[in-house]
């Protein structure tokens, strides 16, 4: 039998060290997977409460910051993405946005769109943002100190008024991928869930931020709302089930908290929370060979269950939600499929499997993501 926190100590130590956060290695930064890194470091900080935690989660924060507030290496221009000076840049790392971190440079405005290409081209990705402002939000809350918090704001508003837009028809709608610049979009298609990851963080990060600072996020929360209204959540990709479930956990806490009211929006969800995990299970992920599998997106729908278990506790417990006995029911039934998030740790846990192409094409990300499902309480904010 294996020790959870033991394991995800061990990955997360490893990740520092080949990443450059904890050794002289080049830093090797990507948005998703570094949002993802610093709740694990944070998580282990309260576990073992050993300030080195702590302090590599600080310091993935500034590298991140650093290297991805900046211009790449390949670019003529130099300096912050924002324009800002130095001075005013360090003091403002997030407020010009952060780019993924791929391997190529974005896609040139004179440049054919190529599908195959794009996923490997930098930019900046509305849903990785959206990530980095929760996990600024957590560090803000461990360290009590503000400045996280603004950070996270000053992104959110940024992204907000690059991504969001009104498309013909006077729907508003949200691009997928913006230039490093976010001068203009990459790809114009609206991810699935970006609305909804959009919304729960936006409330997230203004339930609690303290008025005096002088930044609202009212009007972003309203449109993200209103984009909101008649969406169809449903997919089969364990990744995005994963997310709807983070989220589900997410408005529960802030219905319960008195921050948000829409009990209709997390039926839905939870509604299509049911039927995503069957579709997912319909897909035969989980019998396939490892070299035939993405272990972050498997990992991404354990994470998802392990929130399920928390709002079950959480919901049982809600006058708010006494009312509504099918959110109380679905949740329940959702807690009924923790089986798979134990079967996919348990798959990924072997190093034969770890051993495949697929692993290790993805390492990093894969490596994070696992220590995440085993220590999950910092991500979805359980803590």
């Amino acid at each position: 039998m294996y020790d959870p926190v033991n394991v995800s100590e061990d990955i997360m130590l490893e990740f520092a060290h080949e990443t450059g956060i904890s050794s002289n290695l080049k830093p090797r930064r990507y948005l998703w997977t570094d949002a993802f890194a610093v709740c694990n470091f944070i998580e282990l900080y309260r576990r073992r409460r050993n300030e080195a935690f702590l302090n590599l989660a600080l310091k993935l924060v500034d590298q991140v910051h650093f290297v991805l507030g900046r211009h790449r290496a390949d670019d003529h221009r130099r300096g912050w993405i924002s324009g800002l000076s130095d001075d005013e840049g360090f003091k403002h790392p997030t407020i010009g946005g952060l780019r993924i971190g791929k391997p190529l440079s974005e896609r040139r405005p004179d440049e054919p769109f190529n599908e195959t290409l794009e996923w490997e081209r930098d930019g900046q990705y509305y849903h990785y943002l959206v990530k980095w402002m929760h996990a600024l939000n957590r560090t803000s809350l461990i360290t009590r100190d503000l400045k996280y918090k603004v950070w996270a704001i000053e992104l959110a508003k940024t992204a907000h008024k690059a991504f969001v837009y009104t498309a013909p028809g006077g729907r508003r709608r949200i691009y997928w991928k913006m230039s490093i610049d976010l001068s203009r979009p990459l790809v114009t298609s609206m991810g699935l869930h970006d609305p909804l990851d959009g919304l729960t963080t936006y409330l997230e990060l203004w339930s609690d931020a303290p008025r005096h600072i002088g930044l609202s996020l009212e009007r972003e929360i309203g449109e993200l709302d209103e984009i909101c209204k008649g969406m169809d959540w449903t997919t089969d990709d364990p990744l995005g089930a994963g997310g709807l479930l983070w989220n589900a956990y997410t408005l529960t806490k802030l219905i319960t908290g008195g921050y948000y009211n829409s009990l209709n929006l997390l039926a839905d969800i939870l509604d299509a929370s049911l039927l995503s995990v069957e579709l997912c299970l319909a897909t035969g992920f989980s019998r396939m060979p490892a070299s035939l599998r993405l272990a972050f997106r498997e990992l991404g729908l354990s994470i998802g269950l392990k929130a399920a278990e928390r709002m079950f506790d959480l919901a049982r417990k809600s006058k708010a939600l006494s009312c509504k006995g099918n959110i109380i029911s679905n949740v329940q039934s959702l807690t009924h499929y923790k089986w798979i998030a134990d079967e996919v740790e348990k798959f990924w846990l072997k190093p034969s499997n770890r051993a495949s192409s697929s692993w290790k094409e993805h390492k990093d990300i894969n490596m994070v993501m696992l220590a995440t499902s085993l220590i999950p309480d910092e991500f979805i904010g359980a803590n």
